[in-house]
């Protein structure tokens, strides 16, 4: 499908086009010439268009897969930062980390009162030998905590006291007042760990970022005509039956651009405006949607043509947020499309049709990314509109298929730009046909009978004029004879 030379999928090359290329040319249209439809002159470029020069590609600020592609260095006290806002950096952290955590929270917990029940066990004498359990009836002691024998035993109370299992076998007694505070305290920091831990976890399972997995975005990026304008298109969906409720898109350019001042701003940013169907951004998301970026005036694109587009450098990122339904929480997919990314020429292919057996309007996402090539004009949007003058019916002069192809003139293998005169001839006279064309018109015309045989010309004015003279002559002449 993309066998064509001129198509953009041969950008995939990443080589710059040859030279011949870069020559004005016409190309036909369903048997027609359409007017416009060249490769614009680079005399005001200052690149060298060299044949088979690598062609330099924009390195990405957005994956395809939504991640930002930036990478955070020399930064004062991270660590700090970082541990004072522990629940998120768990929650951002890797699935192994988050795990690692949370058990060794756990763990480190029950040894760190283990040794605590051990230490309060040691200091009252119940680990001695006349102290032990089974010593403890004959010798009268009353120990801090019953059936306690060694570190073991204070590592199994640990746990008993911190999650209240409560065996039944280990208790404490009214003998040591700080082990009461102690079995009380375990208690509060037990609940405050689990808590925290099931919150890290359970924020880190249902975060709305995993419901981007089932946002599409295509892969490519088209350019064509809609309505007679320049068009950048690119198509969203949704793989699940709960819906994306307020959804949104927007878009960014990321690009360099000087200043007056000549200071040179190497990722600036401008705001795309983007519509679907004669909506603005707000989508009704219920199957996928093109989103469409009219390339007029106030677009950053208006003076970008074909073969500019293989030489700029920049990169569209993308944007679709909205509420998830079954939750609540807000989500945010992103991509981004760089120049290899666009493909001119391009128009995406329809993929919603009804299932008149299955009763329902099917999706099929095989086609999500497939595209078809249609006739576009390669130069900018800026070059179409000076073309055809910024005519309020210029559509139907695209359309109508009557259009003159424009004469292109060469003087020693140079282009010699045409008068404006003869494309203003070209377009009246096309303006002309169609009127006439749509003019209502009688489909029998009548004639006097003796028309054709008559060899005199009936339209004349002046020769009834004459006849009438004669006649007139001639009674009077009868009257003076009389």
């Amino acid at each position: 499908m993309h066998a064509d030379p001129e198509s953009p999928a041969c950008r995939e090359e990443a080589h710059l086009l040859p030279d011949e290329w870069l020559k004005v040319k016409t190309v036909p249209a369903n048997g027609n010439l359409s007017p416009g439809v060249y490769y614009p002159t680079v005399s005001k470029r200052s690149r060298s268009h060299r044949h088979g020069a690598t062609r330099r590609t924009r390195r990405r600020a957005i994956l395809k897969n939504g991640e930002c592609n930036i990478l955070k260095s020399r930064i004062s006290q991270r660590r700090l930062r970082f541990l004072q806002d522990m629940f998120t950096t768990l929650v951002d952290a890797q699935w192994r980390w988050t795990l690692l955590v949370f058990t060794l929270s756990f763990i480190l917990s029950w040894l760190g009162f283990a040794l605590i029940w051990w230490l309060i066990a040691f200091t009252h004498g119940d680990l001695e030998v006349d102290h032990l359990p089974p010593m403890q009836e004959s010798s009268n002691w009353k120990p801090c905590v019953f059936n306690i024998y060694d570190f073991t035993s204070c590592f199994l109370f640990s746990i008993e006291t911190q999650h209240t299992i409560g065996y039944g076998s280990r208790t404490t007694t009214e003998e040591c007042p700080k082990a009461i505070f102690i079995m009380c305290l375990q208690s509060i920091v037990g609940v405050m760990i689990q808590a925290f831990m099931v919150g890290i976890v359970f924020a880190k399972m249902t975060r709305p970022k995993h419901r981007t997995q089932t946002l599409l975005f295509s892969k490519y990026a088209v350019v064509c005509q809609r309505d007679g304008e320049l068009c950048l298109m690119f198509r969203v969906g949704d793989l699940r039956k709960s819906h994306i409720i307020g959804a949104s898109v927007r878009a960014q350019l990321i690009r360099s651009r000087t200043t007056k001042e000549g200071e040179l701003l190497s990722h600036y940013q401008t705001e795309l405006e983007l519509n679907a169907d004669g909506c603005d951004s707000n989508l009704f998301f219920i199957w996928p949607i093109t989103m469409v970026h009219r390339i007029n005036a106030e677009s950053p694109f208006y003076g970008v043509s074909a073969a500019d587009v293989l030489q700029e450098r920049f990169e569209i990122v993308v944007i679709l947020e909205g509420t998830i339904e079954s939750t609540g929480q807000t989500t945010q997919a992103r991509s981004s499309y760089t120049t290899s990314e666009i493909m001119w020429g391009h128009r995406f292919v329809p993929l919603v049709s009804y299932n008149r057996e299955r009763q329902g309007y099917e999706v099929d996402y095989s086609k999500f990314d497939e595209t078809s090539q249609v006739d576009t004009p390669l130069c900018s949007a800026k070059e179409l509109d000076e073309f055809y003058g910024n005519q309020p019916d210029r559509r139907s002069i695209v359309y109508s298929g009557n259009t003159l192809p424009r004469e292109i003139l060469y003087d020693n293998g140079k282009e010699v730009p045409s008068s404006p005169l003869i494309n203003l001839a070209d377009r009246l006279v096309v303006d002309a046909i169609r009127r006439a064309s749509l003019t209502n018109r009688p489909s029998i015309v009548k004639y006097p009978p003796d028309y054709f045989n008559s060899h005199e010309d009936h339209s004349s004015s002046s020769s009834e004029d004459e006849k009438t003279k004669k006649k007139q002559g001639s009674r009077k002449s009868s009257a003076k004879a009389v």
